[in-house]
């Protein structure tokens, strides 16, 4: 054998040795990063089985039919502890004008961010200040209710529960909704206005229904966001510990009253107070797997 073909023999297998061990090194980080995924992913599903192996067993057994038709009997009277009922139609009522207030304004400051103001200095401060108000705390927005709405008014009500979770909720949809229809690939509006379309007939006819199954999406997750907040009802629906269908009244809510049973209940309310943290995390579990299917059936 010649030296060069020596030569290039020896390169060769210095080489596959080089591709060999770089193969199993990343083999290596590759199992390694697999291992702590599924670790990390472990320890969030325990965490979960952790609240329900509490929850069930403790509210399961509240969980009946005067649950859901009974409102709250005062401690001091004999028999069943009382149902959610008043809760559950409070947190129900406050969420939809909630819905109706925020979501309608976060649609069309998010339509604006996406559609029209992209980079102008405006639009980047009405970024800056969605950002802020999205990681406000939400007891900061109670404060805010109760002095904006509450003291003027001279009471609680249901109306001002439901603005403070609508304020909650607008810079999320808000958000969601510009990134959402940034994702609607641009020649759909190039060939909209190429066909004589204005622009808001491009926006409404194309942009927003090409985005529909996404915007679903990223209002579901913000009302489920709001579903559950206790803070800003506490300085603004006031916590009413029986029925009330008049929203301009001081309001019941589920989160208020799940604090009420299990914080200052005897044993017995307790256990209702627990079935109504069930019943709450079943409704975010809903909310969430619907979130998932919407999403799941926009990809394919």
């Amino acid at each position: 054998m010649s030296t060069s073909s020596a030569q290039n023999l020896d390169i060769a297998s210095a080489g596959s040795s080089l591709r060999s061990g770089r193969n199993s090194r990343q083999r290596i980080e590759s199992g390694i990063m697999f291992g702590l995924c599924t670790a990390f992913t472990l320890i969030i599903m325990s965490m979960l089985a952790l609240v329900l192996f509490y929850l069930v067993p403790a509210g399961i057994k509240a969980l009946n039919v005067a649950f859901f038709t009974k409102a709250q009997i005062n401690q001091g009277d004999s028999g069943y502890p009382g149902g959610m009922l008043h809760g559950l139609y409070g947190t129900f009522s406050m969420v939809a004008m909630a819905a109706a207030l925020g979501i309608p304004i976060g649609l069309m400051a998010g339509v604006y961010l996406s559609e029209y103001g992209t980079n102008s200095r405006f639009a980047r401060c009405v970024r800056f200040v969605a950002d802020v108000l999205a990681g406000v705390p939400s007891i900061v927005v109670g404060v805010l209710g109760y002095e904006l709405l509450v003291r003027p008014l001279g009471h609680f009500s249901g109306y001002a529960g439901a603005a403070g979770l609508a304020f909650i909720m607008i810079p999320i949809v808000a958000r969601t909704t510009e990134e959402m229809l940034r994702l609607v690939p641009q020649s759909y509006r190039e060939g909209s206005i190429a066909l004589g379309a204005s622009k808001a007939r491009t926006i409404i006819k194309v942009i927003i229904p090409s985005a529909t199954g996404s915007l679903i999406t990223g209002l579901m997750l913000a009302v489920a966001r709001v579903a559950g907040e206790t803070a800003p009802l506490l300085f603004t629906a006031g916590g009413l510990a029986s029925f009330e269908s008049n929203p301009a009244h001081p309001f019941p809510s589920l989160t208020q009253q799940i604090y009420q049973y299990v914080m200052e209940g005897t044993g017995e309310q307790k256990s209702v107070g627990q079935a109504g943290i069930l019943v709450l995390i079943s409704m975010i579990f809903v909310f969430n797997l619907s979130v998932r299917l919407v999403a799941g059936r926009k990809s394919r």
